[in-house]
């Protein structure tokens, strides 16, 4: 099936979709016409309303409420995301437990793509500017300690998980602009002043790569 641009319509499983970068996925994968299924806690906090979006209530901690959904789909984007952010770091295992039920879910039901949100700042890069590179190892890295550790502790399970077509996207710093599909991507690789881009650009390139194998089983960093 294809929809009036010639694309494939792709079935898409979104978790943590009323996040910043889930919400944008929701919004453009309706846009380009693909199905989907939308997983949060409270459904209800997604105002969105389209006859191809299903809404549903659901826990990445806890696979038994949403694993039903899981089938016949084509990919699963987790877009999870802990809340707090500086001043509020917290030790979490959200995303390493989360995606980790994420992945047995997704062998079960024999589905292969999946997009994940990580961090540039998890590992510094050494094409930034100096002084980025100082901020991100003294100041960023240091205030968001637990949420890096379990980030880490993420990447590691995917990056061991077989049968899976995984990409994991590491974007700078987050904005709020509208979605402006020009941006620069490195994959496996560190992009130069890899510094900001929107959540909704974050959520452009996702949508825009479902079928790239290019993508498969790569780190990807984003950035203006």
């Amino acid at each position: 099936m294809k929809n009036q641009q010639n694309f494939p319509i792709h079935k898409l499983v979104i978790i943590g979709a009323n996040g910043g970068i889930g919400l944008q996925c929701v919004e453009q994968a309706l846009q380009a016409g693909h199905l989907v299924t939308a997983i949060l806690r409270n459904p209800a906090k997604l105002t969105i309303e389209h006859p191809n979006l299903k809404k549903v209530s659901g826990d990445v901690m806890h696979p038994g409420a949403f694993e039903d959904h899981f089938e016949n789909q084509d990919a699963i984007i987790s877009a999870i995301g802990v809340a707090g952010g500086f001043g509020a770091d917290k030790p979490t295992t959200l995303y390493s437990e989360g995606n980790a039920n994420v992945l047995k879910v997704m062998n079960q039901k024999g589905i292969k793509r999946l997009f994940l949100i990580s961090a540039s700042a998890i590992e510094i890069s050494p094409v930034l500017p100096f002084y980025v590179r100082l901020i991100e190892k003294y100041i960023v890295q240091k205030l968001l300690k637990h949420m890096y550790a379990d980030l880490h502790r993420m990447e590691a399970l995917i990056k061991q998980s077989n049968n899976i077509d995984w990409t994991i996207i590491r974007p700078p710093q987050l904005t709020n602009q509208t979605v402006s599909g020009k941006y620069r991507i490195a994959i496996d690789t560190f992009l130069k002043n890899c510094l900001k881009i929107s959540r909704a650009d974050v959520a452009h390139f996702i949508i825009n790569n479902i079928s790239n194998q290019a993508t498969y089983n790569t780190i990807v960093e984003i950035g203006y």
